[in-house]
């Protein structure tokens, strides 16, 4: 099956399950990848993650269903899956700006938020550079945190910073930032700060080792000032090269961004010729 038809059946995945408790890598099957790949994808394409979508559909249907009917408010929460009348009126206020019993009131304005439709478009037009590279096995250092998928793209800037500010950087430089797609409800992965590990070094402490396997990669050069040009290529990646790759599929477990080293650019990654790559874990098509 195709990108986006597995894109396509998803979204259908997702809703018809909103009254149920969705497993997310359940919702990563219909596009066939892993759950990691599917909610990376995902938000590169919409702009949100599968959490908010979900939440907004729901909170879309408890809407409807508040202002149509007289089910009970609890009943409706628990329907959707609030546990509680309070964290229900919560979301349902920041969502449609006014109480789910106010939503009962003759004219209440409540907001919609529709389902997602794959429509073709002609895309692309442009040259994407990109190679096919078989790499041995090898070995990482680094500083290592788990992270939500939900909130991982503010935090993981963060854990840069802190990383620096910690004098860390005099272990481990960041030649990488590598995301192993390791979790099992697909919710949390882990993510690593990181460098080629040299087995003649002490392993400093809070520090880990993690072993890469020889594997296929999809290595795509972007250059330019961060974070704009990686977030540029990887969703061209998604939404272009991917879409109309006959050969290959993403395979799973890993994600790597490469950074060549930042006192060879006048601006460090701000340079507007500053090199950095994506790696993608590919195989062949069936």
């Amino acid at each position: 099956m195709d990108w986006i038809h597995g894109i396509q059946n998803a979204i259908a995945y997702i809703e018809d399950n909103l009254k149920e408790n969705i497993d997310y890598s359940k919702i990563a099957e219909q596009a066939f990848v892993s759950s990691f790949y599917f909610q990376k994808a995902f938000s590169m394409l919409c702009g949100f993650t599968v959490g908010e979508y979900i939440r907004r559909r729901r909170l879309t249907l408890a809407g409807i269903e508040l202002s149509a009917s007289n089910e009970k408010v609890i009943d409706i929460a628990l329907k959707y899956g609030y546990e509680s009348p309070d964290s229900f009126t919560k979301a349902f206020t920041r969502f449609h700006g006014i109480t789910p019993i106010s939503a009962r009131k003759d004219g209440a304005k409540l907001k919609s938020f529709a389902p997602l439709k794959i429509k073709l478009t002609l895309e692309g037009g442009t040259i994407m550079d990109y190679r096919i590279e078989e790499k041995s096995e090898f070995t990482v250092m680094g500083s290592s945190r788990r992270f939500s998928m939900e909130t991982s793209s503010r935090e993981i800037p963060q854990f840069w910073t802190e990383h620096y500010q910690k004098g860390n950087g005099k272990y481990v430089c960041g030649e990488y930032g590598v995301c192993f797609d390791d979790s099992d409800d697909g919710k949390t992965f882990e993510y690593i700060i990181a460098d080629n590990y040299n087995p003649q070094n002490e392993i400093p402490e809070g520090f880990v080792t993690r072993i890469i396997p020889a594997q296929t990669w999809a290595v795509f050069p972007c250059k330019g000032a961060m974070p704009t040009a990686l977030q540029l290529v990887n969703r061209k990646i998604f939404n272009e090269w991917l879409p109309n790759c006959k050969e290959y599929e993403i395979a799973s477990k890993y994600n790597i961004e490469l950074y060549t080293d930042i006192s060879k650019y006048e601006n460090g990654n701000q340079s507007s010729d500053y090199y950095s790559e994506i790696w993608i874990p590919v195989k062949k098509k069936d």
